[in-house]
């Protein structure tokens, strides 16, 4: 698949990524259930959202580097400029980003696997938020398998206001089953689908698959 990323990402920070990935796995006590569950080529990963470390955690477990919608002001420097090679997408929150989201669709028919935090923002510890409806309008516009994931842990090892992770506390990443939803596309159906998206995320937090 041709996923678009810069020559940075492409010929340094991806080579690198399956020895960092195991690292990461080891160093973060990282246990992943339910690879099985992936479908092939492109797909939507649907995530609860606790810690700044969610994203990489997910990195670590997924085959391919996944790209990922995330606020635009995390984008300022010297930050900003290291998350551009990281297949990160900025989106502005609460505004109706639809050039980005239109930007995100085309990643999506090039066989390439976007994730979305349908809850917009971190959560408290053992919360869960009303999903926003940028994932539902995703999944009906674009008609991609839908996988939705529970990670459990990130929230005790970096949680808000921590500079520092406290290593030593586990984090699981639980993989549900893609599904595909289906619609007329608007408003009412972009809510409904955010939701039932949402639903299967929290179903995830109960009895998890066998590890991976």
């Amino acid at each position: 698949m041709d996923c678009p990323t810069t020559p940075l990402g492409r010929y340094l920070l991806k080579p690198l990524c399956p020895f960092a990935k195991t690292l990461f796995r080891a160093v973060f006590r990282v246990r992943v259930f339910g690879l099985e569950n992936l479908p092939e080529g492109g797909f939507i990963v649907a995530s609860n959202h606790r810690s700044h470390l969610d994203p990489p955690v997910l990195n670590s477990v997924f085959p391919e580097p996944l790209f990922f919608l995330a606020k635009e002001e995390l984008f300022k420097p010297p930050l900003g400029l290291f998350l551009r090679h990281m297949r990160a997408i900025p989106i502005r929150r609460g505004a109706g980003d639809l050039e980005t989201l239109k930007s995100v669709l085309e990643i999506l028919k090039k066989g390439c696997s976007v994730c979305i935090f349908p809850e917009g923002t971190r959560a408290e510890p053992g919360k869960f938020l009303r999903p926003k409806s940028g994932v539902g309008f995703l999944a009906l516009k674009t008609g991609s398998p839908v996988v939705p994931v529970y990670i459990e842990g990130t929230d005790r090892v970096l949680p808000k206001g921590a500079k520092f992770p406290r290593l030593g506390k586990p984090i699981r990443v639980i993989i549900g089953k893609p599904r595909v939803f289906s619609g007329k596309g608007g408003p009412k159906d972009y809510r409904r689908v955010a939701e039932e998206i949402m639903e299967e995320i929290t179903s995830l937090a109960g009895n998890p698959p066998r590890p991976s």
